[in-house]
């Protein structure tokens, strides 16, 4: 089940909100290199990332979105002239970034590195998303960048995030730990997992996508 991400900030806090991230392991004495995943939630653990899912909910400055795409088997490329699953993805990585991105604003996007291609479609991502503002001077979108999650405390907190989201999508029930953390995030974001949210929700933003017409894709 694709699920397209981001997690977004002031770029004057994102340093400030790394650093408390860094602190909050400290004080469930983890070392500041334990790299926080959805993959490595257990009940020996389930304090620690609670608590750092009520910091996000806190934290005014913090924002999530996530596309969901329920059932790939659902895609047919043929349908549309010229669309193939790389077209597929750039459209729907603009569907997943359009709601947020404002013009007044300048924006650096980061992308984990296993998330990507490689360069050439990082750099074909950037031009499309570039194009659809007609922000042909890169003013808005500024730049996309490829990193390694591990080194940015921001794309842990996504990858909890969307592990989350993945997990109630996919309807598993393997771990009473991962269960209490979505209920904890549907209980402070007011909505359940799995269903799309407003549109211009701010906050905690899910969209499911789904295969209906032409204009759908």
């Amino acid at each position: 089940m694709p699920v397209l991400y981001n997690i977004w900030c002031p770029k004057d806090t994102a340093r400030e909100i790394a650093i408390c991230l860094k602190k909050i392991k400290e004080r469930f004495h983890l070392p500041r290199c334990f790299e926080t995943k959805w993959t490595k939630v257990s009940g020996g653990r389930v304090d620690y990332y609670q608590r750092i899912i009520s910091y996000f909910f806190d934290n005014p400055d913090l924002h999530f979105r996530a596309l969901i795409v329920p059932d790939k088997s659902e895609l047919n490329h043929n349908a549309f002239p010229g669309q193939d699953h790389d077209l597929f993805y750039y459209k729907m990585y603009f569907r997943m970034l359009h709601p947020i991105l404002n013009p007044v604003n300048h924006y650096k996007i980061y992308i984990d590195i296993k998330d990507t291609l490689g360069v050439a479609r990082q750099r074909k991502l950037h031009e499309v998303l570039c194009n659809k503002q007609k922000d042909f001077q890169r003013k808005i979108v500024e730049t996309v960048q490829q990193v390694r999650s591990h080194e940015l405390e921001l794309l842990q907190l996504t990858d909890l995030l969307t592990g989350a989201v993945s997990y109630a999508n996919r309807h598993l029930d393997t771990s009473s730990a991962k269960q209490s953390l979505i209920q904890l995030i549907e209980q402070r974001a007011g909505y359940q997992l799995g269903h799309s949210t407003f549109l211009r929700e701010d906050k905690f933003n899910l969209f499911r996508w789904q295969a209906r017409s032409v204009s759908d894709e």
